[in-house]
């Protein structure tokens, strides 16, 4: 019997640790074949490569990013091939079951929750032809009605066989994120989170999970991701896995983890922040909202205080990258309340800050309780929310104008200088100046086109010319700042209209090479000969006021011709000198 299992993964970096877990359990009884492609495939493409391999069973795994690419797939694969037994798993399919069959019939099974012993039960009463009423945790059809199983026990993790020891996997783990479990389940109940579901955390033996860390690092992993809800529940594993990592970590490498902030103790951040090497940690911290009657609504135990130390005490640290989370549309936050959410959670400058929305998971109690709270969302996943008692369409809208100009002028980090004045010295809140660029940039269609990185600063500056003009040669100074000193090599052109002429700019580096004491010791440092400092720096003026005189600094940035380094250099322009902007 040919078994293959296979996913739509969003991106091609990503991995599906459900199929390899599948395919360790269902060893040595069966050999099954992992099938992995994306949701941007052509449906066409992946159809052809599926049937290709003439397998008797495919299994898809099911979540809210790839369900409704996936159903054309079914469909197209049991049009073509009726005799084909289709299963389906994953937390997307494992609630709502029969409405799932009936609304895919050409599915066969739908697994239910774990699927490691279940599947491999199930695919010996496929091959044998026996019954399927005592495999315990599938739904089926059965004289033409839907059936469900007992569910199935909870697994002993301790017996699952290990799914990163595949001779096809290793030569694109250094291209890939590897996704990593040390534990199932979670101790929170959450009312917008499927893992609330679940009592009680299990773990795998943590010897064991050291030598998959060591293989997986061993045969070039770099980027691996635990998923575990909360990494940090017990606090000596934590901090014993820490160590470890510490230890024995391989350069490049990076570990990312799903931390709760509030319950992390001091010490273990003095720790981190003493012993980690700097990028080696990467903390993803669900923060979602901080008004406390929305958290209370959703069952979500959140001490801000011990929160804020924690962050704050990473962010001086220097060593650990945070990605901090906010959920818009949760019970009761109205507009004004999740823009002081949003305010409060940028105050932390996080180096990521995600803004989602709301998704009415099938099998959460947000969901079971929507008409409470007078939730219209998609009828299909991922099931955002359109609205709700206290948060109109229109607000969700203006919301996501939000989202757009975060994502692009805070979380790729293209201008913090200009970012950082924008929101302390111009608008009167982040959200404000963040809110006021996204309406912005939806008026002027841009949501609907291309961009270069040239076009992000001059859209900024657009924005700016219109609704801060008091303001624009200041940021335009500090745009030019960021541009210069973040391109990763000499730019070819500047995007600013005022840009020095030839001549001028000629002039200035004249004047920097005979007098290179005008940029100071650091750059006196580097001796550059005049040949490097006209082939491998951008220079430029900027002005300033000081003490009411207008003044005019000197910016030069070199980029290092071998390693793509930047140093910047700042100097005031002799008054004696003949540069004029």
């Amino acid at each position: 019997m040919k078994i293959v299992v296979s996913t739509l993964n969003a991106k091609f970096i990503h991995t599906c640790l459900a199929l390899r877990y599948l395919k360790a359990s269902a060893a040595p009884d069966y050999d099954v074949q992992m099938a992995e492609y994306t949701i941007k495939d052509p449906i066409m493409n992946i159809v052809s490569d599926l049937h290709s391999m003439k397998a008797d069973v495919i299994g898809f795994s099911c979540y809210i990013w790839n369900i409704e690419e996936t159903i054309p797939v079914i469909e197209m694969l049991k049009k073509v091939n009726p005799s084909l037994t289709i299963v389906l798993g994953g937390p997307e399919v494992s609630y709502d079951v029969y409405e799932w069959l009936d609304r895919i019939p050409q599915a066969d099974y739908i697994v239910m929750g774990e699927g490691e012993v279940t599947f491999k039960e199930l695919l010996r009463s496929i091959e044998t032809g026996d019954s399927v009423e005592n495999v315990k945790g599938i739904v089926y059809r059965k004289d033409g009605s839907n059936h469900i199983n007992p569910p199935a026990p909870k697994l002993s993790l301790s017996e699952i066989p290990s799914p990163f020891r595949f001779e096809e996997d290793l030569a694109d783990l250094g291209r890939r994120v590897t996704y990593v479990e040390t534990s199932r389940g979670c101790p929170y109940s959450c009312q917008f989170c499927l893992s609330s579901i679940e009592v009680g955390v299990r773990y795998f033996p943590v010897d064991r999970m050291k030598e998959e860390l060591r293989f997986l690092m061993d045969n070039g992993a770099k980027t691996i991701k635990f998923v575990d809800r909360t990494f940090n529940i017990r606090r000596n594993y934590a901090i014993d896995m820490f160590q470890f990592l510490i230890d024995e970590h391989r350069p490049g490498c990076v570990f990312q983890f799903e931390i709760t902030a509030d319950i992390m103790r001091p010490e273990v951040l003095e720790f981190l922040n003493r012993e980690a090497p700097p990028g080696l940690f990467r903390f993803e911290i669900g923060i979602q909202s901080t008004n406390d009657a929305t958290n209370e609504l959703v069952m979500r135990k959140q001490n801000f205080e011990k929160l804020a130390r924690t962050v704050t005490m990473v962010k001086d640290g220097g060593k650990i990258d945070q990605h901090l989370d906010l959920i818009a549309g949760l019970p009761e936050e109205d507009y004004a309340s999740f823009r002081k959410t949003f305010n409060d959670v940028f105050s932390f400058r996080p180096e990521e800050m995600q803004l989602g929305f709301l998704k009415m998971l099938r099998g959460t109690g947000v969901r079971l309780s929507a008409e409470k709270h007078g939730y219209l969302y998609m009828d299909h996943a991922p099931y955002e929310i359109l609205g709700n008692n206290v948060l109109s369409f229109d607000d969700v809208i203006r919301i996501k104008q939000v989202e757009d100009v975060l994502e692009k002028y805070w979380n790729d980090h293209r201008m913090d200088a200009t970012i950082e004045y924008l929101v302390t010295k111009v608008f009167q809140s982040p959200f404000d100046f963040f809110q006021g660029f996204g309406s912005h940039w939806e008026g002027k269609g841009w949501s609907r086109i291309g961009h270069q990185l040239e076009d992000l600063f001059r859209r900024l500056a657009d924005f700016i010319e219109k609704h801060a003009p008091a303001h624009h040669e200041r940021v335009t100074s500090l745009m030019k700042i960021d541009y210069l000193s973040k391109s990763k090599k000499k730019p070819r052109t500047v995007w600013w209209r005022d840009r020095l002429e030839k001549e001028e700019e000629n002039a200035l580096l004249k004047l920097v090479n005979e007098q290179p004491a005008v940029l100071g010791e650091d750059y006196q440092a580097l001796n550059l000969s005049e040949r490097d400092l006209y082939k491998h720096t951008v220079i430029d003026l900027l002005p300033s006021s000081e003490n009411g005189q207008i003044q005019k600094t000197i910016l030069l940035v070199y980029y290092h011709p071998k390693t793509n380094e930047r140093n910047v250099f700042y100097g005031v322009l002799p008054s004696e000198s003949s540069v004029a902007l």
